[in-house]
């Protein structure tokens, strides 16, 4: 597993902890860190994420609440609001990272740490928001070309 899916996973568990604790995201990043191992590329990785995701959580929760259909915001499993939340910062503040590899990793990312049908509706919300936020985007990346015969 890549560093990137490693940050990504572990800004999601971090995010849910809070949620759960009740807790303000920016006070128990160093108490996460002694309990979560990871290398230093990771978790700078991931609280860049955590950062992104707290400094525009209003908005992010907005687009999100604007996505589900016939499901209310607040009713979501933790697990999956904060798959959806980091993967939506991701699609508006990233724009380096390109939305099929975003949709991908917050699908793998939801089978891991959450369970059911998780992916699939990860997958059905952020491919509704991919389409507002970046609209121009495909939405798979291009295949590599075949290599040349001689």
């Amino acid at each position: 597993m890549g560093k990137r899916r490693e940050g990504r996973e572990a800004a999601v568990q971090y995010l849910f902890s809070c949620d759960m604790h009740s807790e303000k995201p920016e006070d128990q990043l160093e108490a996460f860190w002694s309990i979560h191992t990871a290398k230093t590329s990771t978790r700078l990785y991931a609280e860049s994420l955590i950062k992104g995701v707290v400094g525009h959580q209003a908005d992010i929760d907005e687009h999100i609440r604007g996505c589900i259909l016939n499901f209310s915001f607040e009713r979501l499993a933790s697990v999956d609001r904060n798959v959806l939340r980091v993967a939506v910062y991701e699609l508006a503040y990233c724009p380096e990272v390109p939305g099929p590899v975003i949709l991908n990793e917050a699908i793998e990312v939801a089978k891991a740490l959450s369970a059911g049908e998780s992916g699939s509706f990860v997958n059905g919300v952020l491919d509704r928001l991919s389409k507002k936020v970046r609209p121009n985007e495909p939405k798979y990346s291009k295949p590599a070309p075949a290599p040349k015969e001689d």
